[in-house]
């Protein structure tokens, strides 16, 4: 287990989660908001699971659990070891399991594994700008919007921007030091 707060618990995906993590992928209230170049079939998916079992503390695939049973999935990706910076990606929770905010306490669950248990000094993480579901969960989650990358991904037919966004080791202390008040 990496983490657990209200019924949320995250923990290491392991090859028992493919078939799980497949079927989410491809469901269609899912797939249109997943970044094109994500593993989707069963080989992709096993191998970066593999590969996070492998190598924890540069490479995740993180199982999204709510009262025991799989909700979703979310990773992370060591992108700079000098300066501890981790891309975050592929968050996606089952429809079944929206709207209970369950997607904000698994970010902030895997934020603070990262920063305070892992070391990381920068989370980041880029959204397709038609979504505008994450980008409101990553303002509620403590993301800081940084920028834009104008039509920079061809995706369902037209040019989409990428929404930058980052959060450093300071933002969390400063949320500890809010939820004190």
């Amino acid at each position: 287990m990496i983490a657990e707060e209200d019924g949320v618990r995250l923990r290491r995906a392991s090859p028992a989660d493919v078939d799980f993590l497949v079927e989410l992928g491809e469901h269609p209230d899912v797939d249109p908001f997943l970044a094109a170049r994500r593993a989707r079939d069963r080989n992709g998916i096993l191998a970066e699971i593999e590969r996070s079992l492998a190598e924890p503390a540069a490479f995740g695939r993180v199982v999204v659990e709510v009262d025991g049973r799989p909700a979703g999935v979310m990773g992370y990706e060591r992108v700079n070891a000098r300066s501890r910076i981790a891309r975050l990606g592929g968050l996606a929770i089952h429809p079944a399991f929206r709207g209970g905010h369950v997607s904000d306490v698994a970010a902030r669950l895997l934020q603070r594994h990262l920063i305070l248990e892992a070391g990381y000094h920068r989370l980041e993480l880029e959204i397709y700008g038609f979504n505008e579901r994450a980008i409101r969960h990553a303002e509620r989650a403590g993301f800081v919007r940084e920028g834009v990358r104008r039509k920079a991904y061809r995706r369902h037919g037209s040019w989409v921007d990428g929404v930058l966004f980052g959060l450093v080791a300071e933002d969390l202390s400063v949320e500890a030091q809010i939820s004190k008040t």
